[in-house]
């Protein structure tokens, strides 16, 4: 292989670089990124950037010593994509050829066509979006965050210690259900509710007011009506994958892969939140959107793609965190499919504990709350089961769906 290219400047691109370049590749090395950033770090823009205790300095990646010797093509992205010779078509109307490609375009945040255009409705996916957000963190000023998952509570975490009136809304009955189940998701929404966050459940809105290119408020299907000086939207991502559409690669909930991250193109691989990987465990694709595996699945890719006789290595359970009103939580594992949770330390009512998830006799999950070091012990007993920590009896049985 004497030329790689990588479209898509984010971490899990880099990584894909770096593992190239440790993994002995010394060929062209070509990085194809839309923004006119080098990758940068997106986690800390819902948290530490929007409370200015970082700055966007603060967030790149890139280090003195990766040595990485690649050419960026950056601010304008990939548009298409010729499978035969590998051949990538860019938006200013070039191309560049490879030997191997890596698929690293990543997700944006899915919009509401509603809002669409409205100066004071924001998203949060990149470093514009989130310098557009930060100057209308104004104490005493009305916020109203649709979608309570990590990112729209992050928001509304950041915005409450600003000292702005918040209103998060969510479609569903409990908030984190999906990831962490209805108790522990039950923990969460009371975290938010104590620090004084208005968190509105299984709401319908019927109408956004808008007008002279703002929103004003919305009203429910309930009858209430929410006034707003500021609205942000966090409602999931879709995966940048329509240039790919027509170009022979199999594309499903993202790009779909098998366990080592290749596409059905031989000399394609994908990674990061565009790349839905086959998991053995569940029997289906599934995109994994987490810092952790943008950083970690990549190696695993480009080693198959460097060599087409690597063997089949199991990825590390899916992790991630999120600080909300000063609370660190940390969770690891699938929880989907569990039949009991199971308090192993601390309080859920102090948001201080650790939870296990068990589908059987198994630890499939473990969810902390300002409890880093005993869940580094059981995240490393879900990469290598094992029975339970000794001297760390279960406190508290929870019931489960």
């Amino acid at each position: 292989m004497q030329t790689l290219a990588i479209v898509g400047a984010s971490l899990a691109g880099l990584s894909a670089a770096r593992a190239a370049r440790a993994q002995g590749f010394t060929g062209r090395l070509l990085i194809i990124g839309d923004e006119h950033h080098r990758p940068y770090d997106r986690p800390p823009l819902s948290k530490d950037f929007l409370l200015g205790t970082i700055t966007s300095e603060d967030l790149f990646l890139e280090t003195d010593d990766d040595g990485l010797q690649a050419e960026w093509l950056l601010g304008g992205g990939a548009i298409g994509l010729d499978v035969a010779p590998r051949t990538v078509r860019l938006h200013d109307g070039s191309s560049v050829s490879a030997d191997g490609i890596v698929i690293a375009t990543g997700a944006r945040a899915r919009k509401l066509p509603a809002l669409e255009g409205l100066e004071n409705v924001f998203y949060l996916r990149t470093i514009a979006d989130a310098q557009g957000l930060t100057p209308r963190l104004v104490p005493g000023a009305r916020m109203t965050v649709i979608g309570a998952g990590f990112i729209g509570a992050e928001v509304a975490s950041a915005a409450a210690s600003r000292g702005m009136e918040v209103t998060m809304i969510n479609n569903a009955p409990v908030p984190f259900t999906a990831q962490l189940g209805q108790d522990m998701g039950d923990v969460v929404a009371k975290l938010h509710r104590a620090n004084g966050v208005n968190l509105i459940c299984g709401a319908v809105i019927e109408e956004f007011h808008t007008g002279e290119g703002v929103i004003s408020g919305l009203t429910l299907a309930d009858g209430r009506h929410l006034e707003t000086d500021v609205v942000v939207v966090g409602i999931g991502a879709e995966p940048n994958t329509e240039w790919l559409e027509g170009s022979g690669v199999e594309l499903g909930s993202g790009v779909l892969c098998d366990a080592m991250g290749r596409t059905n193109v031989p000399g394609i691989v994908a990674v990061g939140d565009c790349a839905a990987w086959f998991d053995k465990a569940r029997g289906g694709h599934r995109r994994v959107e987490h810092w952790t595996g943008a950083l970690e699945r990549a190696a695993l890719a480009v080693q198959a793609l460097l060599d087409s006789n690597a063997p089949e290595q199991p990825s590390k359970p899916p992790y991630f965190w999120s600080d909300q009103h000063g609370v660190k939580i940390q969770f690891a594992g699938h929880s989907s499919g569990y039949d009991r949770v199971e308090v192993e330390a601390g309080d859920p009512q102090e948001h201080s504990f650790l939870a296990v998830y068990y589908r059987g006799d198994d630890a499939v999950a473990v969810l902390g709350m300002n409890q880093p070091r005993l869940f580094t012990r059981w995240r490393r007993n879900l990469a290598a089961p094992a029975p339970k920590p000794e001297g760390q009896p279960g406190l508290v049985a929870t019931a489960a769906h």
